[in-house]
């Protein structure tokens, strides 16, 4: 099998190259990891060179490329199917997708509010009633999954859907937007789990500062 190269950008940032890393990490995928961090208002131009969309993330294995977190899981669940990065059963896969889906294209006031800024000082800030709306939905999309699959993760053992939600975790986190104990209980579930710890202590150790992105 050809090697699998992960274009991503800032970790501190970069909520969408958090997603398929956090997947195949947690699912011992062997990757190479190339980072392109934002130092433009644009981004970066390096990414035309690399990703059809000029956004990251982007998965390479030889001349092939695909582009959007939510495909590169699936083609990575395609390569490495006893990897288990989707539910086994059926129906969880399913569920599983759906609520990946709705990450990928919801949850809009929330995102913009409160972009991922993993070394931001935790603090409270005033939200919107849509960013309220958004983080209601959330809270019951986990409370429900995990009271059906009993924990500790969505569907019980980590799978992508829980990377699917993980920036949110983070979200949640330093703008102290949550005080729910079984989705505290959540949260800590996800930043406990080795992955995310090494993701993050990359992050906090970035040197690099994106503006818009800062209080």
């Amino acid at each position: 099998m050809e090697k699998l190269t992960l274009y991503i950008g800032n970790k501190n940032y970069s909520s969408w190259s958090f997603r398929p890393w956090m997947a195949m990490e947690a699912a011992a995928i062997p990757f190479e990891e190339i980072l392109i961090p934002f130092e433009f208002e644009a981004g970066n131009p390096k990414f035309k060179d690399i990703s059809p969309t000029r956004l990251v993330p982007v998965l390479h294995q030889g001349d092939f490329r695909v582009w959007e977190s939510l495909a590169i899981i699936e083609y990575v669940a395609d390569l490495f199917p006893d990897r288990n990065i989707w539910p086994a059963d059926m129906k969880d896969r399913a569920v599983a997708r759906a609520v990946s889906m709705e990450m990928l294209g919801g949850f809009r006031a929330l995102r913009q509010t409160c972009p991922m800024n993993m070394r931001r000082t935790p603090g409270r800030i005033d939200v919107s009633d849509d960013v309220k709306k958004d983080i209601q939905r959330i809270e019951t999309i986990w409370r429900e999954l995990r009271a059906r699959s009993g924990g500790p993760y969505l569907f019980g053992a980590f799978s992508a859907a829980d990377a699917m939600f993980a920036p949110v975790v983070s979200r949640f986190d330093v703008y102290n937007l949550v005080s729910n104990t079984d989705t505290l209980e959540y949260m800590q579930a996800i930043k406990a789990h080795p992955a995310w710890q090494k993701w993050y202590k990359a992050a906090i150790a970035e040197p690099w500062t994106v503006s818009g992105d800062e209080p």
